[in-house]
């Protein structure tokens, strides 16, 4: 992880600063910073609408009683598009625009679905209270701890208590 942020926050501002000087020589200043202007301009309003697209997916599949987990890992690989194509430099908008494309950001955003739910079902992130019933203090159990849930089987009262010492 610790290359990753070394990765992110040395490397890349100084692969980026080269290639707008690059950039800058053979087209000029005023150009590099149009160019760059233009593509922020451009990102962002594709963002927007793949936005929009993405958000009537899920509402499609909310509605269908799906769960829309390849749509939500979407908008949010979407916000990370955002952030790149206002980031000023070529490889950051290269990078936004390979996530923004529909055609690249299904398959990256089903690999990141099943790498999430791979860690979930190996017990290393979201666990704790899935699959077993209270795992902590009851002050109502007399410091018992209940065991799994019982399916229930339509006989259930819902009520309020108080308990009066």
């Amino acid at each position: 992880m610790l290359f990753y942020l070394f990765l992110l926050f040395a490397v890349m501002p100084i692969v980026e600063i080269y290639i707008l000087i690059q950039v800058g020589n053979a087209f000029g200043a005023l150009a590099t910073i149009g160019l760059v202007l233009l593509t922020a301009a451009l990102g962002a309003s594709l963002v927007r609408s793949q936005g929009l697209s993405t958000l009537m997916s899920v509402q499609t599949r909310l509605n269908q009683g799906e769960i829309p987990g390849q749509q939500i890992v979407e908008g949010m690989l979407l916000a990370v598009a955002g952030v790149l194509l206002v980031t000023p430099g070529f490889v950051t908008d290269f990078l936004g625009l390979l996530i923004l494309t529909p055609a690249t950001r299904a398959p990256i955003a089903a690999a990141l679905l099943k790498r999430m739910q791979l860690k979930v079902v190996q017990g290393q992130g979201f666990s704790a209270g899935f699959g077993g019933g209270f795992q902590g203090h009851d002050p109502f159990a007399g410091g018992q701890q209940p065991g799994p849930r019982q399916p229930d089987d339509g006989r259930t009262i819902d009520g309020d208590f108080e308990r009066k010492e």
